[in-house]
């Protein structure tokens, strides 16, 4: 069989495939496929593979497009049925950006979609003959560019919009002792409930793609996942500060703080072997709620070129930033 007959063979039994579980299942065997070909260097393994998993993507994102103009599946708008919806990513254990990315492949025209396939076939192939220095300095080099680009785009909007944001939500803590109303943050800065949290219109100064950075302790963690999703963002990793010297705490000595990241959009993730800060990280703890600078300094370096805010700062904002809260000078 010739390759012009295999390619069209296949897209005969992809376009056979009724369920969106069975086109997420070829794509992954396919991803699958081509690991295991770059592993090898077979240049025309991964050839096949990444043109088989672009096409097991575009079907995927044909079918949940169906699902949603069917008002079968979850969507983040008004479903189009009265019926509540019986699909979701989650039960496909699909993230919102991977879907979007399948669903953008299926509205492809299919000249477009042969060029992207191409592209990406020459690009995996091309990689696939490097070193894995090669390739990491490459990524290197993209990443920052991707970061540097996305940068400029959001600065030069007219309506200021940030694409990254550094928060501390002022949590408000419930107390059970007299000692704990002594330590609690009431007596430190004005709290606010999860409603009054959750209404802080975050999403209108969030560029459409941005990068969010959100302080948590411990007794918030949930709170925290649900505010990240009420604004828009979906979470994908977490810094813990370990504060060195134990608090208080009901439950466990509160030695820690989670800071959660999350994004909306496409934001370049550090390139592989970028990685270079540990999720935990250890910093004698100062003032009550002041975090350390180190946080920070993290995130300019992970992210030197977007425009950042950072929410209920104390006192000035850091150098090339904006700041917003009670305490922001």
């Amino acid at each position: 069989m010739t390759d012009l007959a295999l390619y069209d063979a296949i897209i005969r039994d992809l376009a056979r495939i009724t369920t969106a579980a069975e086109a997420k299942s070829e794509r992954d065997k396919a991803a699958a496929l081509e690991v295991f070909a770059r592993h090898s260097r077979d240049k025309e393994l991964v050839a096949r593979a990444v043109r088989y998993k672009r096409l097991a993507a575009r079907r995927l994102g044909e079918l949940l497009i169906e699902l949603a103009e069917a008002g079968e599946r979850a969507t983040r708008g008004r479903p189009k049925m009265s019926q509540p919806a019986t699909f979701s990513l989650e039960s496909l254990n699909l993230t919102r950006s991977d879907s979007s990315r399948c669903q953008e492949l299926a509205r492809l025209p299919p000249e477009q979609f042969e060029t992207s396939v191409d592209a990406a076939v020459s690009e995996s192939v091309r990689a696939c003959s490097m070193t894995r220095a090669e390739r990491q300095m490459e990524k290197r080099q993209r990443r920052a560019a991707r970061e540097r680009e996305l940068g400029a785009k959001i600065a030069a909007w007219p309506t200021k919009r940030y694409g990254l944001i550094y928060c501390d939500p002022a949590w408000r803590f419930e107390t059970h002792s007299e000692a704990g109303l002594d330590r609690a943050a009431d007596n430190h800065y004005p709290t606010m409930t999860l409603d009054a949290i959750m209404a802080l219109d975050v999403p209108s100064i969030a560029a459409d793609d941005c990068v969010i950075f959100m302080w948590v302790t411990g007794p918030f963690l949930r709170h925290g996942f649900t505010v990240m999703e009420h604004w828009g963002f979906e979470y994908k990793a977490r810094f813990v500060w370990d504060k060195v010297v134990a608090g208080n705490g009901y439950w466990v000595l509160d030695d820690a703080e989670e800071l959660l990241i999350g994004v909306r959009g496409c934001v370049p993730c550090p390139a592989h072997g970028d990685q270079k800060y540990n999720a935990m990280q250890h910093e004698m703890k100062g003032a009550h709620s002041a975090k350390p600078d180190r946080f920070a300094e993290i995130i300019e370096s992970y992210f030197p070129s977007l425009p950042k805010i950072e929410l209920n700062r104390r006192g000035p904002p850091r150098p090339g930033w904006d700041a917003w809260g009670n305490e922001a000078s």
